[in-house]
């Protein structure tokens, strides 16, 4: 057998906010998006891999949804962690800095954290330097 990753899926309140985020934050592409009567669903895509995030929308659902301790997270690799960490500063959604680590981590419109890693993990030093964030 030989089993290989195709996607993520995380559950989303509004699909065009969320839609307009990742493509802003992260500079994913909707690539798919199959539109039911009781949901929602898209593929979203970085254009290098064939990995895809699944955002799903549920007509139906009301409130927010419960994360729980939110410890899960999907991580991004960034070639610009500096431009990447200004754009994330300016969108104000950067929710954690680990300083001796040199990666950060953002928040979506619905409360997923999003770990941002520096493609070369030198460049995570000027992190060290950076103000503290409370989320």
């Amino acid at each position: 057998m030989d089993f290989y990753f195709v996607h993520n899926n995380i559950n989303v309140t509004d699909i065009d906010k969320s839609v307009e985020f990742y493509n802003k934050a992260l500079g994913l592409e909707l690539e798919r998006k199959i539109e039911e009567k009781d949901f929602t669903i898209v593929f979203l895509g970085d254009n290098r891999t064939s990995h895809k995030l699944e955002l799903t929308y549920l007509k139906d659902k009301q409130g927010k949804y419960n994360l729980g301790d939110n410890e899960s997270h999907i991580a991004f690799n960034v070639k610009d962690i500096k431009g990447a960490y200004e754009l994330h500063k300016s969108m104000n959604c950067i929710c954690y800095v680990n300083k001796s680590m040199g990666i950060y981590f953002i928040v979506d419109p619905d409360g997923y954290w999003l770990e941002i890693i520096p493609e070369n993990r030198e460049d995570g030093k000027f992190l060290k330097d950076v103000e503290d964030v409370t989320y």
